[in-house]
């Protein structure tokens, strides 16, 4: 039985429920390839706020070419009905067979994310009819330390954990844990919190740290005859690649790789090469992809003391001082041969193919945009940007943001990167020193725009 959601957005796939006995499991199918994949989510999930992600949305739509694929939250999360308690890994099976029936899919790949690959190992093992392949991404059989499984972790290393989720939960809780890549990047944080918040309660979690400790599919293991691929970052830090080695060692003709890497998340660092992995698994073929991978001047502009301005004029007419804002930003960005990414509320994101184009555009936005009533702080960085889409991420965003963060009112504010660039273009600075830029490593030099050509 399924029921519509209300409206959803053009571009997103509708949620529907599945029934599971006397529970309603919520799941989302989209994409148009011959192959389906059913994708049992680990920790903590929630259909919709998946794709409020950039990094997961480039993910799911790269899998989407190759496959129908069906995501659904466990019980007791997200969408789906509350028990109280989290399920059983039994249950969990129950759910997925439940959301594969309501999909309309009588076989599909089933891959597993962490504590998703225990349901995955389990229903390949216990339905083989209903799993034509298993994929596993930093998964485990069983996580915690036994007498005949030395290779778990210290139980007590899960307890300490429970109770920094329990105590901090509300914001980026083990954001360093999951995507330590991503941690001190204002997007990601902001939406790794909204999504745990949404996903379970405190309580819930606490609770599902408790069902970590007992759950064992290592039974499964030698009756699993699907073709696996068993997937691994060599670092991770939420389970220790080992886990996965176990995994592959048990499961006959499993193939193992292993990725460099921290991220306990697959979607974050080289997700692209790991996507390649999985659609080679399935077609047997990888296909070629277009550069994904770009040099670009990024430009952070924010609006000084927007808080208080809106304060100030109320939401009326604050919103109308922002369209006027982003209606020249747009203009003076198009002017500079630029591209406008996003807005970032109080401000925006822009790139560049030449970084003295990038600084004549902030330099006449921090002089013009006074005359709206509205002050800004710029800042600059050139590096390599990743493309994802529509928008950009990467190391150089996150530097460019940063300086934006250290610049003055009215101060457009350039890494070293960016004046050794301009070298020749006239463009006169004045140095601001050494700065440490939270979560870039190592020291950068700082300079002002002091002159133009404007």
């Amino acid at each position: 039985m399924q029921a519509a959601s209300s409206a959803r957005g053009p571009d997103l796939p509708e949620t529907r429920w599945a029934r599971s006995g006397e529970l309603s499991i919520a799941y989302q199918a989209f994409g148009g390839g011959p192959i389906d994949l059913l994708v049992a989510p680990g920790f903590v999930s929630h259909c919709e706020l998946f794709w409020q992600s950039s990094d997961l949305t480039r993910v799911f739509e790269r899998l989407a070419e190759v496959a129908r694929v069906i995501i659904f939250d466990k019980r007791d999360q997200g969408l789906s009905d509350r028990l109280g308690r989290p399920p059983s890994v039994e249950e969990m099976v129950d759910d997925a067979l439940a959301v594969l029936d309501a999909a309309g899919s009588e076989r599909a790949a089933v891959f597993g994310i962490s504590e998703g690959g225990a349901l995955a190992q389990l229903l390949a093992a216990s339905h083989p009819d209903r799993c034509s392949h298993l994929l596993l991404w930093s998964s485990f059989a069983r996580l915690c330390r036994a007498p005949d499984y030395p290779q778990g972790i210290d139980p007590r290393e899960l307890d300490r954990w429970r109770e920094i989720l329990r105590d901090e939960w509300g914001g980026p809780v083990s954001l360093g844990v999951f995507a330590p890549s991503r941690k001190g990047d204002p997007e990601t944080e902001r939406w790794w919190a909204q999504m745990l918040r949404s996903g379970t309660s405190p309580r819930g979690v606490v609770e599902l740290m408790g069902l970590y400790k007992e759950l064992d599919v290592r039974p499964a293991l030698e009756s699993i005859t699907a073709p696996t691929l068993v997937m691994h970052r060599r670092d991770d830090r939420g389970v220790p690649a080992e886990l996965g080695r176990y995994i592959a060692e048990g499961i006959r003709g499993a193939r193992y790789v292993e990725f460099p890497g921290r991220d306990h998340i697959f979607w974050t660092e080289g997700a692209d090469e790991i996507t390649d992995e999985i659609e080679e698994f399935l077609t047997g073929a990888r296909r070629a992809r277009p550069a994904d991978r770009v040099l670009a001047t990024v430009l952070f502009t924010d609006i000084v003391d927007s808080t208080a301005q809106a304060a100030r004029l109320g939401d009326r007419r604050w919103r109308e001082l922002l369209d006027r804002h982003d209606a020249r930003v747009a203009a003076e960005v198009e002017r500079g041969r630029g591209r406008v990414v996003k807005s970032t509320g109080d401000g925006v994101l822009a790139t560049f193919d030449g970084p003295a184009r990038a600084i004549e555009t902030a330099s006449r936005l921090a002089a013009e945009l006074p005359d709206l009533g509205v002050r800004i702080r710029a800042g600059l960085h050139t590096g390599e940007c990743e493309r994802r889409g529509e928008d950009v991420g990467g190391m150089a965003v996150h530097i460019g943001a940063r300086i934006a963060t250290r610049a003055e009112p009215g101060e457009v504010l350039v890494s070293s990167t960016v004046k050794d660039l301009v070298v020749g273009s006239g463009i006169e600075f004045s140095e601001r020193g050494g700065a440490e830029l939270k979560g870039v490593p190592g020291e950068w030099r700082l300079f002002a725009v002091a002159g133009p050509p404007v």
